[in-house]
């Protein structure tokens, strides 16, 4: 081989490495993409939520489910080595910190991102917001019609053993909507009071589930547990209509505004992905009217991007509290594990 052969292969090679490393190849598409997400949403996933992206990426979406939030957020922390998916969704802003913080998420500005309201948007871009909701207490009207109990209309009515004993709420370390809650009671009560407020529900008989599904399906006496009010959200009577045995204009459950806290959920590309590209795609898609149109009946929250158009149920049956809770995530970062286990020492000695 003459000098100038082999000064040309190497020249060649130097700039394919060059072309590699600046990202002028573009990543192979896959087959599928992973996206795991809390249980509440992967049961609300048809064959038509993702149908659209199949279409016009020729990738299939696969939803994994990894319990609530928490637990949620807690396996991808303990999986970013080696990420059990690409995209995960259903992390909000009371456990959003703890994934900031563990760096699992790589930054990406969704193509719809201005259509949010900027409240809701991460700045940093590390996260996309999906959709947002309030926490609330909901409670079975037809308990409380046949007991001829006032709905309490205050989180100090709950302190009684009349109320309390019929309350069940979620587990904070495992359930956001239970964390949620501990936040509005926090937020209501502030730092000197809270733990009085939660020391009074124990000793008045709260019931503590593990998580949303359990609260609602199996303690809820909606659905023939034993507590006739339940940490739920604020749009759930809309699915309680919707999903009725006999066709119904009128909601069996109601909403208690008093201790009301809001939500806002988030999709996040795993750091670990291979499919980056790819991922980004079906961020985006989550947030496009489309998709957004598709949230408010198939998970009972409110669609984030502001043109999406909401549904007549929803119009009618859900409750848009005035004032509702809210904390930064900074702040939260800065105070959750200390108030989680203040706690867990009231609630569980």
């Amino acid at each position: 081989m003459s000098r100038n052969q082999t000064t040309a292969g190497a020249v060649m090679a130097l700039a394919l490495v060059l072309a590699a490393c600046s990202g002028g190849a573009s990543e192979e598409s896959p087959q599928t993409i992973t996206l795991m997400a809390h249980d509440s949403f992967a049961g609300g996933v048809t064959s038509a939520t993702f149908a659209s992206f199949t279409q016009e990426t020729g990738v299939e979406v696969k939803v994994i489910a990894a319990g609530d939030a928490g637990l949620l957020v807690n396996q991808a922390i303990l999986t970013k080595d080696n990420p059990l998916a690409d995209v995960l969704f259903g992390v909000d802003d009371t456990f959003l910190s703890r994934a900031l913080d563990e760096e699992i998420f790589l930054i990406h500005k969704a193509k719809d991102i201005n259509r949010v309201a900027p409240g809701l948007v991460d700045r940093k871009h590390r996260v996309t917001p999906i959709d947002f909701g309030d926490v609330c207490i909901n409670y079975d009207k037809s308990w409380f019609e046949s007991t001829k109990l006032v709905v309490p209309d205050d989180l100090d009515d709950l302190r009684a053993n009349l109320y309390a004993s019929h309350l069940t709420v979620e587990h904070p370390a495992t359930s956001s909507p239970g964390l949620a809650f501990v936040l509005a009671t926090i937020y209501e009560f502030g730092e000197e009071g809270w733990l009085d407020y939660w020391a009074d529900l124990r000793e008045a008989g709260v019931n503590v589930a593990t998580d949303w599904n359990s609260a609602y399906y199996g303690d809820f006496s909606r659905y023939g547990g034993q507590s006739s009010m339940v940490v739920s959200y604020a749009s759930s009577p809309p699915a309680e209509v919707i999903f009725a045995a006999e066709p119904t204009d009128t909601a069996p459950t109601g909403v208690i505004e008093a201790g009301c806290y809001r939500q806002v959920e988030y999709a996040g590309i795993l750091a670990g992905t291979d499919y980056p590209e790819v991922a980004a795609k079906l961020v985006d898609f989550m947030l496009s009217v489309e998709f957004q149109e598709r949230i408010p009946l198939a998970w009972f929250v409110f669609p984030a991007n502001q043109d999406a158009e909401l549904p007549q149920e929803f119009v009618d049956y859900a409750i848009v509290p005035e004032d509702p809770a809210r904390f930064s995530a900074s702040h939260i970062a800065e105070n959750r594990d200390r108030w989680i286990n203040e706690w867990i020492v009231v609630m569980e000695g």
